[in-house]
């Protein structure tokens, strides 16, 4: 049971992505606290794609926030009422091209839990076949590459994947594969 209390809450800023509420609240000594909450209106998703020589696929675009490259996997957001699986399948085509016909969910996470309420999921995909992909605006400077796994989990371990979906669905993914 939470020792926490909310006193008020105001939403002081909101766009179709997020929502960032003002909480005034009694904190778990019975002091008053303010509190900021940041909803995310979608659940992030991230795919790690195997075939069956355990390549993988990262993409790689410049992410506004960080004003910054970034190589991560296949990932993005699914509106909440969405099946998330359904959310995986559309941005592994979306961003890749690639379909698959075995799915699994190797990962939950609450990312950045201290400010926010964003729950992340990571899926293993397998037994792929190569398609078209149909990317948003945001995403016409992305690149798609093609690379052995070993790889992938090498760049996390060199500190070269920094996005926290992809350092976490890599290496449970090499968990799983006994790397």
């Amino acid at each position: 049971m939470s020792k926490w209390r909310t006193l008020s809450a105001e939403v002081v800023y909101e766009n179709p992505w997020i929502k960032l509420e003002e909480h005034q609240t009694i904190n778990p000594s019975g002091g008053q606290s303010i509190y900021g909450k940041v909803h995310f209106k979608n659940t992030a998703i991230g795919i790690v794609a195997l075939d069956t020589e355990n390549n993988t696929w990262l993409v790689g675009q410049h992410r506004y926030t960080l004003n910054e490259w970034s190589w991560e996997i296949p990932e993005g957001g699914g509106p909440a009422e969405t099946d998330i699986l359904d959310s995986a399948k559309r941005e592994l085509l979306e961003e890749t091209g690639l379909t698959a016909g075995k799915w699994k969910e190797i990962l939950k996470t609450h990312l950045s839990n201290s400010v926010s309420d964003e729950v992340g999921y990571v899926f293993m995909a397998q037994e792929l076949t190569a398609g078209k992909y149909n990317r948003e605006a945001t995403e016409a400077d992305m690149k798609v590459w093609k690379l052995p796994f070993a790889e992938a989990l090498k760049m996390v371990l060199e500190g070269k994947i920094t996005d926290s979906l992809s350092v976490m669905g890599i290496l449970k993914a090499a968990r799983m594969l006994g790397m």
